[in-house]
């Protein structure tokens, strides 16, 4: 099945932005005089036609109003916020059956359209489809990596997780927590060998601190 309903991840606090987050959520401050998550929605346009849906938590009536006459559909999480397993669970009667893609709402692409490079690489039989690049492609990150691309794929460090997949769900059901990360649908993945990655051939940069808005300004400029 060919996937086409994405999942955007816009429930989260933006503690580590700082004052910036005081008085709204962190899909909504700006890079390059845009918010963050219509960074994000720019890669679903001519790729998805199917449900976009994005979960709120945090201040989430600026984010209603920001969405309001665009095709995403909020959906609210409470009064405990879910994290990305249990968001996504939460979602699937609006996202409906088979593999989504899912997207973080607070990172930026600078290169070919993400959304479409998973879409080109997805293959009957995988269970997971990652997104991930280089150390040297990430602008800002300072980590080692987050997988050995194998086969099989194993964690290390190595490739980083950009925030961007295409994801089977069927595995959510059988989690009995109803707040858990998607770490514990890839740890089940990674046993089968059905998770796999696909480097990223662009630049990339995590605005999950308020340095990074600087830094893939300056990203997105090189790519103009």
């Amino acid at each position: 099945m060919i996937p086409d309903a994405l999942m955007l991840f816009a429930a989260g606090f933006g503690t580590r932005m700082g004052a910036l987050t005081k008085d709204r959520p962190k899909p909504l401050v700006q890079v390059a005089g845009r918010p963050l998550i219509d960074h994000a929605l720019d890669h679903a346009r001519g790729v998805i036609s199917g449900p976009k849906v994005a979960n709120l938590h945090y201040l989430p009536d600026q984010l209603e109003e920001h969405l309001a006459g665009t095709d995403v559909r909020c959906l609210r999480e409470g009064p405990e916020i879910l994290e990305t397993g249990g968001g996504l669970r939460n979602a699937l009667p609006l996202l409906g059956p088979g593999p989504v893609f899912t997207m973080n709402s607070d990172a930026v692409w600078a290169g070919p359209n993400p959304l479409q490079m998973l879409r080109d690489h997805w293959r009957d039989g995988m269970e997971a489809l990652l997104l991930c690049i280089d150390p040297a492609r990430a602008v800002g990150h300072s980590g080692t990596g987050d997988f050995l691309p194998g086969p099989p794929v194993t964690r290390g460090p190595g490739l980083i997780y950009t925030g961007a997949q295409i994801l089977r769900t069927e595995g959510l059901m059988q989690i009995s927590e109803p707040s858990f990360s998607l770490n514990l649908l890839w740890n089940d993945m990674l046993k089968r060998g059905t998770l796999h990655i696909l480097p990223y051939d662009g630049e990339w940069c995590d605005v999950g601190r308020p340095e990074g808005i600087a830094l893939a300004e300056d990203m997105l400029a090189r790519h103009v």
